[in-house]
């Protein structure tokens, strides 16, 4: 319970999490304080899909980090070129824009579309309208719960 109060105390508040504090995962089951074990159905809203500590994973996480940790976009690295080669030709697509969260990649397809209809379909400036599915939920951006029908977003 303290753990949970401490959140309560000092954490702001866009989430109701369910009332379960976890410590620790490895692969589809995580632990709570308290030693209990589940199995993680959430998998952090599939951030994790391939479960908690994948030795693989984090085999590649140390040695990429031992080297270098991130690069900005503001440059140029090594490997980027190497892995842009590789998924494009895997999916057959001509150029791949990689992004580090889901809700970046729903805001980069609404600029494409967007794009798309302005420079292919010929929609005139200012005039392009992006149409979503009532109920979604995409992320916590000013896009993302601007397109969201869902009163918990407002508030």
């Amino acid at each position: 319970r303290k753990y949970i109060e401490k959140e309560e105390r000092y954490g702001a508040h866009n989430y109701h999490p369910i009332p379960v504090v976890l410590e620790r995962g490895e692969g589809v089951h995580v632990w709570d304080v308290e030693g209990k074990r589940y199995f993680d159905f959430l998998s952090a809203y599939s951030a994790v899909n391939q479960g908690h500590c994948h030795p693989k994973i984090l085999e590649a996480l140390h040695k990429q980090t031992s080297t270098l940790t991130l690069t900005s976009r503001a440059f140029h690295n090594n490997v980027l070129g190497d892995y842009e080669e590789f998924i494009t030709n895997l999916f057959g697509f001509d150029k791949v824009l990689p992004m580090n969260t889901g809700v970046e990649g729903g805001e980069t397809a609404v600029k494409l579309c967007r794009r798309w209809g302005y420079d292919v379909k010929g929609i005139p400036n200012d005039k392009a309208r992006v149409v979503f599915v009532e109920g979604n939920f995409w992320g916590r951006t000013m896009a993302a719960i601007s397109s969201s029908t869902d009163p918990s977003s407002y508030d």
